[in-house]
C-alpha cells in the first residue's frame, strides 16, 4: 500500500475523505474540518486529537509559537504528522 493510501485509510477512521486525494488535497480538506471544529465543536476536536494520539504539549507549543499559520493549519499538520508516524511504525514492525 502506498503511503498516501495508508494515510487516507487512517484518516478515514476519523473523517470522510476521498480515496483519490493527494496529500495536499487531504491537508486542505483537514484544514477546513479543523476550522469548523475549532469554532463549532471543540469537544469533538479534542476527542479526535486524543484518539489520534497527537501530543498535546507539542501541539500547545506549536499553537503558541507559530505565527504564520492558522490554528487549523497547525492542528492539521500535527494530526497528519502523527498519522504518518503511525504508518512508519507499522512498516517498521511488520517486516
Amino acid at each position: 500500500m502506498s503511503d498516501i493510501k495508508a494515510l487516507i485509510s487512517i484518516v478515514s477512521n476519523d473523517f470522510e475523505v476521498d480515496n483519490s486525494y493527494s496529500e495536499a488535497q487531504l491537508r486542505a480538506a483537514l484544514i477546513k474540518v479543523f476550522e469548523y471544529l475549532v469554532e463549532d465543536n471543540f469537544n469533538k476536536l479534542l476527542q479526535i486529537l486524543y484518539r489520534a494520539d497527537v501530543d498535546q504539549y507539542k501541539l500547545k507549543a506549536l499553537l503558541e509559537n507559530t505565527e504564520d499559520k492558522s490554528s487549523a493549519e497547525i492542528i492539521a499538520d500535527a494530526y497528519l504528522e502523527r498519522q504518518k508516524a503511525k504508518i512508519e511504525i507499522r512498516k517498521k514492525y511488520s517486516r
